[in-house]
């Protein structure tokens, strides 16, 4: 029945325009959404069957691709953390398609709206499922395609094309690094199972690379690229990075994530909020062996992840577009989740992915409804007064915005969980994960901590200006939308109700799951965290999961069992990390770190090994009111649109408005330059060079021959026969002249 899961969106997108043919539209709506609501309840029967029940398991279906050495099957890998994405997939994807038989009633052409939205929900739980890395990278390319489908719907409109081209060609930079990495992987391993890799990697096993007569020790191998010599696991980690940059929407490869709002606004909560931009954290934490065992890889992502959290904080401060902001917001997020991977917080990444889901589907279905209620107008700065236009989309907004900025309690527990909003209480987590890995030595920890608190600031400053702006104040809609207001259908508003559920308590009920006591026994070895034997004294790096294994078991025909068994057939002790790093059944054992909101020990909190100071606990609860108290102080009176700090006209606020110049100046050292090339080529290469010396040439001459010919034929007898006369004069000629030379 597992295939089920996967299979029930593939086969809704299949039958979702042959239905409206022979039916009507309004079936292809009902068809693909009983789906994908099937999808999803089964969804969290297999979260609690796999994550809770601890039975993850592989299905093998078929073999896809077997050439020589390489073999990749088509297989479903059910752990801990593919239960987590496919409850997060699913259920985002079926309220989104529930709440979009309502938005998209007015718009024509559901059918296929609905068929490209279940393409979408199916290509990403290929990838969340898969069990090797081509396997992975086909959900990774139909992500890709899908996206590229639905923010192009309205492919009438100019600027939603290029916004889907923009989308599509920034993720091949991506995704060709990531191809690279699956190539590299292959080069080292010999294989692309995630089984084969993650097993030789934890236990330090000896690899011989593709094509060459003598390796080594997999943690110390180095690769020979262009006359130099690489570190062959922090190659893998980088160029499996960039692909998770262009998907994720990172720092330089991130502009293509404000123009997707183009689309359909259920299109931007369902990429936001579930699928595409959280293929990278997942694609991390899937690798977290890999960037374990290679510190430099996972500085990167470190570094990336901060700086991202930072910028798309401070753009969000000054955008109007209400879906832009949202936008922002997300990619925002994202760097939270990329630095607490690239801390060794996987747990805590995870957490924030799952909680985000939540609030961000949340606040974007909320947006939605604000632009239908307003006649589809987007500019938060020509509203005003929704409050009393749309109560109960402003109470379900109102829910997103204090579940995003983190309204909680910092220390006090309910259940042994920290009590707050979801984003509270895995985004407090995220952050000081980062604290204590920047304690325990780990590159750009600090770094990171600072950065979050940063973006936390802006986070709730700006999410509370988008607030004032459009639900408090006077009106400022223009006359007819003030004249004829209109609550939403309740296909749009009914589908929020479970998830402003979710953005409230998700955070409470999961944290004993996903980062808190229970973690070890919940991730079951679907999270890979070495030991940092440097920093063995309680300050190793934050949210450690014992690893039980990945899973190398013998490759089942039809279903194989893994997170009892050990990698391999020996007991190994990999030297590189210590002999506290291992048990004695050959892998990671690291124990459990909480590193969430632990109980109080004097004047610091304890977090499962880690004496985390009091004003780190209280850091992030400080950054959200400094940041609410700004949006308060400045939107809150008579006059919200008046001049502020950032004033119009001003350089910071031209900087920010603009995005940081990233469009401008990628259109001048990309853009226009591949333009002149293209035209260059084009014009002189192709035009001049190939057609004028090629076809183009030769009919050219053909035809200036025929023009010359032409002119003989005058109509003229005297000059028809004065012809034949001098071609019978020829003729003779050659005659005379043949005989004599016989003679």
């Amino acid at each position: 029945m597992e295939p089920i899961v996967v299979l029930l969106p593939l086969f809704g997108a299949m039958l979702s325009m042959p239905v409206s043919w022979l039916a009507k539209p309004k079936a292809s709506e009902i068809l693909t959404s009983s789906f994908l609501v099937i999808a999803a309840l089964y969804s969290w029967v297999l979260f609690f069957d796999v994550a809770l029940g601890g039975h993850a398991r592989t299905i093998t279906l078929f073999q896809w691709i077997g050439s020589g050495a390489f073999q990749a099957d088509w297989a479903l890998r059910l752990d801990t953390l593919s239960a987590t994405m496919l409850v997060v997939i699913n259920t985002v994807s079926a309220i989104v398609h529930i709440y979009s038989m309502g938005y998209m009633k007015d718009y024509g052409e559901q059918p296929r709206f609905f068929a490209y939205l279940s393409l979408f929900t199916f290509a990403m739980l290929m990838l969340v499922t898969a069990d090797n890395f081509v396997q992975l990278f086909f959900g990774w390319e139909g992500v890709g395609l899908a996206s590229y489908l639905l923010i192009g719907f309205w492919y009438k409109k100019k600027s939603a094309n290029d916004a889907a081209i923009k989308a599509f060609v920034v993720n091949r930079v991506g995704d060709f690094g990531f191809a690279l990495g699956i190539f590299c992987i292959f080069l080292v391993f010999g294989s692309v199972r995630f089984d084969d890799v993650f097993a030789a990697i934890i236990q330090n096993r000896e690899v011989i690379p593709f094509g060459l007569s003598a390796g080594g020790p997999i943690l110390d191998l180095t690769l020979s690229i262009f006359g130099g010599e690489y570190h062959a696991l922090t190659l893998i980690g980088v160029l499996l990075f960039i692909g998770a940059m262009g998907k994720s929407a990172q720092f330089l490869l991130h502009t293509w994530l404000p123009d997707a709002m183009e689309g359909p606004t259920p299109v931007s909560a369902l990429i936001h909020a579930a699928t595409m931009v959280t293929a990278g954290v997942f694609l991390v934490c899937r690798c977290s062996a890999v960037y374990e065992n290679a510190p430099d890889a996972a500085a990167l992502v470190t570094l990336v992840g901060s700086i991202t959290a930072f910028f798309a904080a401070t753009v969000g401060l000054l955008q109007d577009d209400i879906k832009k902001v949202i936008a922002y917001s997300t990619c925002s997020q994202l760097g939270y989740m990329f630095f607490a991977a690239g801390v060794g917080a996987y747990g805590a990444a995870m957490f924030h992915l799952f909680t985000h889901a939540f609030f961000k589907a949340l606040l974007f279905l909320g947006s939605g409804a604000v632009i239908i209620g307003m006649h589809h107008e987007q500019d938060t700065k020509k509203m005003g007064g929704v409050r009393t236009l749309l109560p109960l989309t402003h109470i379900f907004m109102f829910i997103g915005t204090i579940a995003i900025t983190g309204i909680g309690v910092p220390g006090v527990k309910l259940f042994g969980a920290p009590l707050g909003t979801a984003g509270f209480v895995s985004k407090d987590m995220v952050i000081e994960s980062a604290f204590i890995a920047g304690e325990a030595g780990r590159a750009f920890g600090f770094f990171a901590f600072a950065m979050g608190l940063l973006a936390a600031v802006m986070t709730a400053f700006y999410s509370w200006r988008l607030m004032f702006l459009t639900f408090y104040g006077p009106s400022r809609a223009p006359d007819h939308v003030r004249k004829h207001p209109h609550e939403v259908p309740t296909t749009m508003l009914a589908p929020l109700v479970p998830l402003a559920v979710g953005a409230l308590v998700a955070g409470m009920v999961f944290y004993p799951f996903f980062v808190g006591p229970k973690s070890e026994q919940f991730w079951n070895g679907a999270i890979y965290a070495a030991h940092d034997s440097e920093h063995g004294d309680d300050h190793g790096m934050a949210d450690k999961h014992a690893s039980n294994d990945h899973g190398a078991e013998a490759h089942h025909e039809d279903e194989t069992h893994h997170g009892d068994e050990t990698y391999g057939d020996t007991n190994h002790t990999d030297q590189s990390h210590g002999d506290s790093g291992h048990s004695e059944t050959g892998h990671s054992k690291t124990g459990h770190n909480d590193t969430g909101h632990g109980d109080a020990h004097g004047a610091d909190d304890h977090h499962g090994g880690h004496h985390v100071p009091s004003w780190v606990l209280w850091a992030p609860f400080f950054a959200m009111l400094i940041g609410t108290g700004g949006a308060v102080a400045h939107y809150r009176g008579s006059d919200p649109l008046k001049p502020g700090l950032l004033r119009e006209g001003g350089m910071i606020y031209a900087f920010l408005k603009n995005k940081w110049y990233f469009d401008q100046i990628y259109d001048v050292i990309l853009v226009k330059p591949a333009l002149f090339i293209g035209r260059f080529l084009w014009k002189q290469g192709d035009g001049k060079v190939i057609d004028g010396l090629g076809p183009d040439g030769i009919a050219a001459s053909v035809a200036a021959s025929a023009r010359r010919l032409v002119k003989i034929q005058t109509g003229y007898m005297y000059h028809y026969a004065f012809a034949m006369l001098i071609g019978i004069a020829v003729l003779l000629t050659y005659v005379l002249m043949r005989i004599g030379g016989g003679q």
